[in-house]
């Protein structure tokens, strides 16, 4: 056996003996809220596809339709021959959506931020960050060569302190708007006023936030009064959430995007995603226009969920967005609450180290406008019932 074998199957064990081995499950069929998982039937509370789109037969028939007419791959690179007209269609019309200048379409939201911070930052740069971020951010202001700032998770005097150690060069601003694993809100406006006065780039990842938040689910920059271009020069949204398709863009002016079109090797160097792909997305992106009833649906659940949970006494975090937390702090017992919800019909992942700081292990409740209000409460029942169950394992990691 050779010493990296040696060294992963280490490695592997010492993941299972702190209960942070991590296991895929297999879905057959269409990934809707109700699945069949490694063979059995539940309700999944643990998707992102916030709308309820990832199923939707038009949305899939848009694909169809693109298949049929484009082929299952675009062949090369966009510079090269792999640029489509359902490419530059669905670019045009998130440009419109958000009411940026240009956008412009990445295989995923990780190739995006990489792509973005590698192009903008070096080493006579910086990287202003919130904690929390997306570990893309996170990896893409490391991979760029610029100094990187890491500040407390929406520590607004931190992130002022920050950007006066890193005055004399290009600096970022890197934020998510909706924390993935907390599900709580940047203070988007207040650090759009510090960039404004120390003359720094807000970028925001609105992964979480496009299609659900703000004025016709345009995103989290359209939450209250929106914000200008001027104040969040780069966007960032993905379209495998609330779009239920998979890929990402990056929306901004002239400029920045034909520089990204230069000099982001994520998408300078990567075949273009299939053209079916993005003529899903413009289905998907017409259907949130057409169908606001999804985002009022969407956040009846999740007022449901919170006042039933409050009514049982279940402490769930302060969100307000469809990303509820239950936090356990315990790896072994998040695993063991999350397998007695499977047992009981419902799925709601484990999330523990390192996605999570140390101590918060926590089980991630993801609401759906496809969740029926039953359901949610059918989810608070089975979820009061593993807590009991596995109350005494709190007790033992005490």
């Amino acid at each position: 056996m050779s010493g990296l074998e040696q060294r992963l199957k280490a490695e592997l064990a010492r993941l299972r003996a702190a209960d942070l081995y991590r296991t895929r499950r297999v879905v057959e069929g269409r990934h809707g809220v109700e699945l069949d998982v490694d063979g059995r039937r539940c309700v999944s509370f643990c998707s992102n596809d916030y709308l309820g789109l990832a199923a939707d037969p038009r949305i899939a028939e848009a694909a169809a339709r693109g298949l049929r007419e484009c082929g299952t791959g675009s062949g090369a690179a966009a510079l090269i021959s792999g640029y489509n007209r359902e490419h530059r269609a669905l670019e045009e019309e998130l440009a419109a959506f958000t009411r940026r200048p240009r956008a412009l379409l990445f295989g995923s939201g990780w190739a995006a931020n990489l792509g973005v911070l590698r192009a903008v930052l070096d080493k006579s740069g910086a990287l202003v960050a919130d904690e929390l971020n997306h570990a893309s951010l996170i990896d893409g202001g490391r991979l760029s060569g610029a100094r990187y700032e890491r500040v407390a998770h929406r520590d607004l005097a931190g992130f002022e302190r920050a950007l006066g150690r890193v005055r004399g060069g290009p600096v970022v601003l890197a934020t998510d708007s909706v924390f993935s694993m907390d599900g709580d809100l940047a203070p988007l406006r207040e650090l759009a006023a510090l960039c404004r006065r120390e003359d720094a780039a807000l970028m925001v990842d609105d992964a979480h936030g496009f299609g659900v938040l703000g004025e016709g689910g345009r995103g989290a920059l359209f939450e209250g009064a929106p914000l200008r271009g001027d104040d969040v020069p780069v966007y960032m949204a993905t379209l495998g959430k609330a779009l239920g398709v998979a890929g990402a863009f990056v929306a901004g002016s002239e400029a920045l995007v034909e520089y990204l079109v230069q000099r982001a090797r994520s998408w300078v160097f990567s075949t273009a995603p299939p053209p079916a792909l993005a003529a899903a997305a413009r289905e998907a992106l017409r259907l949130v226009q057409a169908e606001p009833e999804r985002r009022r649906d969407l956040f009846d659940r999740v007022a449901r969920l919170r006042a039933g949970a409050a009514q049982l006494g279940i402490a769930l975090g302060s969100s307000t967005t469809p990303i509820q937390p239950l936090v356990l702090g315990d790896e072994r017992r998040v695993l063991a609450v999350s397998a007695a919800l499977l047992q009981r019909g419902f799925w709601v992942a484990a999330i523990r180290p390192p996605t999570v700081p140390r101590g918060t292990a926590r089980l991630r409740i993801t609401l759906s406008a496809a969740h029926a209000p039953a359901q949610v409460d059918a989810l608070l029942d089975a979820l009061a019932g593993a807590l009991r169950e596995t109350a005494s394992l709190e007790t033992a990691a005490a």
